[in-house]
C-alpha cells in the first residue's frame, strides 16, 4: 500500500520551537534510554536477567554501563544527552558525529535482533511443542546483532549515516521501531505470564506479538505516533 492511499501527517520545520540548550532534565530523561541500550547489548547474557533474575554479575554489568553512559553524557557525548541539540537543520549536511553512530547502531542491532529471536522462538514452539528460545538467542544474536554492527559501520542505517541531511524522515524509521519494539516486547511478557503454557496458547502469544508490531509499524508509517511525523524541510528544526 502506498502512502498516497491514506493521510501520512506531516510537520512543517519552521512550525517547530528552535531550543539553543538542552534543559537538564531533558538530558536526564534521555540517559535511562542509552543505560538500557547499552546494558541489553549483550544478548544471551541478558537473557539470563528474564530467565533467572537479577545475578551480582548483572549488578557490576548495570554498575559499569551506568558510569560509561555517565561519563558521555557529561561530556555531551550521548544522543540527547548532549547541553546543546546539535542538529538544527534537517537538511544540513553535516557530519554524524561518531558517538551518534554507534549509539544507533548498537539500538538498531537490538531493536531488530530481540524480536526477531522472538519471533523464531515462539515459531519454534509453534511448530514443535517444545521452548529453545535460550539456546536460540546464544545461536542467534550476535549473527543478527554483528550484522548490524557491520552496517552501522559503512552508514547503511537511519540515523547512522556520514551526514545528518535526512534525519528528517530518517528519525520515523527509528522511533516507529522503537515504538513497536519496546511495546510488542512487554505485551509478549504478561501473555507469556499469564496465559497457560500449550501451542493453542502460543499461537496467541505470537499473534499478538506481531499483532502490536503491525499496529505500531501502521501507526508510525502513518505519522500519528510522537516523533515519526515527516519533517518537511526547508526551515530551522531541532533533532533528537
Amino acid at each position: 500500500m502506498s502512502d498516497s492511499s491514506f493521510a501520512v501527517r506531516v510537520e512543517y520545520a519552521s512550525a517547530r520551537k528552535i531550543r539553543e540548550r538542552n534543559k537538564l532534565h531533558y538530558r536526564f530523561s534521555h540517559w535511562p534510554i542509552w543505560i538500557a541500550v547499552f546494558y541489553l547489548a549483550p544478548g544471551p547474557f541478558t537473557f539470563d536477567l528474564f530467565a533467572h533474575g537479577f545475578h551480582p554479575y548483572m549488578a557490576a554489568w548495570l554498575a559499569t554501563v551506568m558510569i560509561g553512559t555517565g561519563i558521555a553524557g557529561l561530556t555531551g557525548n550521548l544522543p540527547g544527552v548532549e547541553p546543546r541539540p546539535y542538529i538544527i537543520r534537517f537538511t544540513e549536511d553535516r557530519p554524524n558525529p561518531l558517538y551518534r553512530r554507534i549509539c544507533y547502531t548498537l539500538a538498531w542491532s537490538e531493536l531488530i535482533a530481540y524480536a526477531v529471536l522472538n519471533i523464531a522462538g515462539l515459531t519454534w514452539a509453534l511448530a514443535t511443542g517444545h521452548w529453545r528460545l535460550q539456546q536460540i538467542y546464544h545461536a542467534a544474536y550476535y549473527p543478527i546483532a554483528g550484522t548490524f554492527w557491520l552496517l552501522g559501520a559503512f552508514g547503511r542505517l537511519p540515523r547512522v549515516k556520514a551526514s545528518t541531511k535526512g534525519e528528517g524522515h530518517e528519525r520515523r524509521y527509528f522511533y516507529g521501531t522503537v515504538w513497536a519494539c519496546t511495546l510488542a516486547q512487554p505485551v509478549l511478557g504478561l501473555l507469556w505470564v499469564f496465559l497457560p503454557r500449550g501451542r493453542a496458547f502460543d499461537a496467541i502469544r505470537l499473534a499478538g506479538f506481531l499483532g502490536v508490531l503491525i499496529l505500531m509499524g501502521t501507526l508510525a508509517r502513518r505519522g500519528v505516533l510522537y516523533r515519526t511525523r515527516q519533517i518537511v524541510p526547508g526551515e530551522i528544526a531541532v533533532s533528537d
